[in-house]
């Protein structure tokens, strides 16, 4: 009778760490490999549904030229969520670490503001925010937004300190936003803060006693400590945004979908996966020459 073959124990670990993904390695498979292919072939298809399957027939290029050239919408919503994701990702990376820091200093209360920042994550789901919103739609929280910016004057105030046109409107329209944008910042605090919570003490109490500044405190020890956890700040805030329920481009595709016109809904999300994944790539790759590759 033969003897079973010794293992060691890396071995072991990792047959148990395959056994451990193999459901989440099957589900990627089914639910997210599998319709990705089926989404580019619908592209080139014209899609009829059936019952229980979709009939296709090939039309080369069709689907592409009706999106980009007679749909006379989409080329506008598409336009509208890039400049949207410009403006809105630096100012919810800037404004969840510039919360984070002070959450994460020591003042009665902190707690509780911690849980107040953190609240729109829970009960932002699709039925409370619906609840919440009532009658209003989505673009009507965005014309309310206008309406902040007239009541406080923000764009009188900007004007007066004399900034250049492009500066002045990027300002204006993050305060004329500010609600929308503090509300997409609870994951962002929560893992600023956590990394922050990282740092050894120590590193804070040597530089204290160099006598550094606060200021120097951020740039010598804070800052290049978060790089990683900053990286990943930077990828969840890029994919939140493009994923919003009130981006242009998905309301879009999502009507062509309950339409059942599935190539024209696929032209539209890849394009626009394609656009936003090329951006997405030069940030990292920024990213990585000027901090990661310093700092990591």
């Amino acid at each position: 009778m033969k003897k079973k073959k010794m293992r060691g124990i890396e071995a072991i670990k990792e047959q148990y760490g395959w056994k451990c993904v193999s459901f989440w390695v099957v589900g990627l498979i089914v639910f997210f490999i599998y319709p990705l292919i089926q989404s580019i072939i619908y592209m080139f298809n014209e899609t009829s549904p059936q019952v229980g399957y979709v009939a296709l027939k090939f039309v080369k290029f069709n689907n592409f030229n009706d999106v980009f050239r007679v749909d006379p919408d989409f080329t506008n919503r598409l336009m509208a969520s890039i400049l949207n994701f410009l403006y809105t990702f630096p100012a919810v990376l800037i404004l969840s670490f510039v919360l984070a820091i002070i959450l994460n200093s020591k003042f009665k209360g902190r707690l509780f503001f911690r849980a107040l920042y953190f609240l729109p994550v829970i009960i932002a789901s699709g039925v409370v925010y619906s609840v919440l919103l009532g009658s209003q739609n989505l673009d009507t929280i965005q014309t309310d937004s206008s309406i902040r910016s007239d009541i406080f004057k923000t764009g009188e105030v900007i004007a007066s300190l004399g900034l250049p046109e492009v500066i002045s409107k990027y300002i204006e329209s993050i305060l004329s936003t500010i609600m929308d944008i503090t509300w997409k910042c609870g994951i962002q605090i929560i893992l600023f803060i956590s990394g922050m919570q990282s740092i050894p003490p120590a590193l804070y109490e040597a530089a204290k006693v160099e006598g550094t500044t606060k200021w120097e405190e951020f740039w010598l020890i804070t800052f290049p400590m978060m790089v990683r956890t900053l990286l990943l700040v930077v990828v969840f805030t890029m994919v939140d945004i493009i994923t919003s329920v009130d981006d242009k481009v998905m309301k879009q595709a999502y009507k062509f979908m309950e339409l059942q016109s599935y190539g024209q809904s696929s032209v539209m999300l890849w394009s626009y996966f394609l656009i936003i994944g090329a951006m997405v790539s030069l940030i990292s790759w920024l990213f990585y020459r000027i901090f990661a590759k310093k700092w990591m």
